[in-house]
């Protein structure tokens, strides 16, 4: 799935798609600033479920942990990693029912490592959920030179061992 920027992307709809419910355990790889999947998906998979909220920079984790204080998450998990190295995340392997990488591949120097990574944390028949740029949409995204092509990101995905389900 491609989209141009958070305020394009539906993630109620990718939710839909994946059939995030109640209960599952889930994972945002580069949540960002807003940390926009993090909060809706936390909704999403209630009390019971769990949302880790993954990025490399710690001023961004502060973001999102000052907003999970004050907005009283408590299924909500910041977590520092480098997500572009195996076994970063200090996650249980094949423990989660989906990740989420929004507009974040592209800028990854290790991509397929990252994509392993995903792979490694996703039970069997589990969803990693990719959002990337497609085109720039004025002055949002990145340069076209660095944006990957839903072909590109398939490739990487098979090389990461990975199948691709749409």
């Amino acid at each position: 799935m491609t989209s141009g920027g958070m305020s394009l992307i539906d993630p109620h709809k990718i939710f839909d798609e994946i059939g995030l419910a109640t209960g599952m355990r889930v994972a945002d790889l580069g949540c960002g600033r807003t940390g926009h999947f993090v909060f809706l998906a936390a909704r999403a998979v209630g009390t019971t479920g769990v949302v880790y909220a993954a990025d490399i920079m710690k001023d961004v984790l502060e973001n999102i942990k000052s907003r999970v204080r004050s907005e009283g998450y408590e299924n909500i998990q910041p977590i520092w990693s480098d997500i572009e190295k195996p076994g970063g995340m200090p996650v249980p392997e094949k423990s989660l029912d989906a990740c989420f990488m929004v507009n974040v591949v592209f800028q990854l120097k290790n991509r397929v490592g990252a994509l392993k990574e995903a792979g490694r944390l996703l039970k069997e028949g589990g969803f990693l959920v990719i959002v990337d740029w497609a085109k720039k949409i004025g002055p949002l995204g990145p340069a076209p030179e660095i944006m990957l092509s839903p072909e590109m990101v398939a490739s990487l995905a098979t090389e990461a061992g990975l199948a691709e389900v749409k």
